[in-house]
């Protein structure tokens, strides 16, 4: 009899992995675990989609005036302003401490990573869980007409799955990755020892659809580089295409070019 609840600990390890606690040798053990225990995989999936809920559902509301005013009692700001002169140490003080927070807000908005980031990263992470597990895929087959109907009754939508081993680009098989909390389809394709993922996002299974970002919008490509990995990204009708390999990016290019211009199914 198998056991379809994680253990605790490692439970408690896969929240420490999502808040950012653990260390790099510690992080890649618990995305080693999680690629091999669905039930861990399905845990993570569960609390990424809660954490993105929580952000929609309860936004960050101002700091009540009788918190404010115990804050600044105790860091030394008082009503009264200060005689002319030389500050005093609490109104030093108050200035680091205002500094740091302004700081700290301007820092976010600098180097918080937009839309089309978030969910460049998120489909890497669920590339390099696959190569991590026993095999990249869930069903393994070099025939679309088998990999197409697998996923009928696991997601909404089907992909599009081409047939590209007259390009050197043969399909291996399919899997179901989680991204913004939602299942979707992913393709698996082989180029000499090189597997190359193909995530396709329906629009309307994104969180809040601005996900994709402003760059996939129209024919235009998003490309960009992740822990070793290269990505490429393209708009098909509603669908949003990702190819993530560690290929390189010329290579790549060539199997998006070919993806995108084979035969309608």
């Amino acid at each position: 009899m198998t056991n379809d609840t994680p253990a605790a600990d490692d439970r408690l390890l896969v929240h420490a992995l999502l808040d950012g606690e653990l260390d790099p040798a510690h992080a890649l053990e618990v995305e080693r675990k999680i690629a091999a225990d669905p039930a861990l995989a399905a845990e993570r999936a569960r609390l990424e989609a809660l954490r993105q809920v929580l952000r929609e559902k309860l936004p960050r509301q101002p700091l009540p005036a009788h918190v404010r005013m115990r804050v600044e009692r105790a860091i030394g700001v008082t009503a009264a302003r200060p005689a002319r002169g030389r500050p005093t140490w609490t109104a030093l003080a108050a200035s680091v401490a205002i500094a740091l927070l302004a700081g700290s807000a301007s820092t976010y908005v600098a180097f918080a990573p937009r839309g089309d980031e978030r969910i460049a990263e998120s489909i890497a992470d669920d590339h390099l869980r696959a190569l991590m597990a026993p095999q990249p895929y869930e069903v393994a087959s070099s025939d679309r007409h088998t990999v197409k109907p697998w996923f009928n009754g696991k997601i909404p939508q089907a992909p599009r799955v081409v047939d590209l081993a007259q390009q050197g680009f043969p399909l291996v098989g399919g899997r179901i990755d989680v991204v913004g909390g939602e299942a979707v389809p992913a393709l698996v394709y082989r180029h000499r020892q090189h597997l190359i993922s193909v995530t396709a996002v329906p629009e309307g299974k994104l969180i809040g659809s601005q996900l994709l970002g402003s760059q996939l919008l129209g024919s235009q490509i998003h490309r960009s580089a992740i822990r070793g990995s290269n990505l490429v990204g393209w708009r098909d009708g509603n669908t949003a295409y990702w190819a993530v390999s560690d290929l390189g990016a010329g290579e790549l290019d060539t199997f998006v070019q070919a993806f995108r211009d084979a035969p309608a199914e």
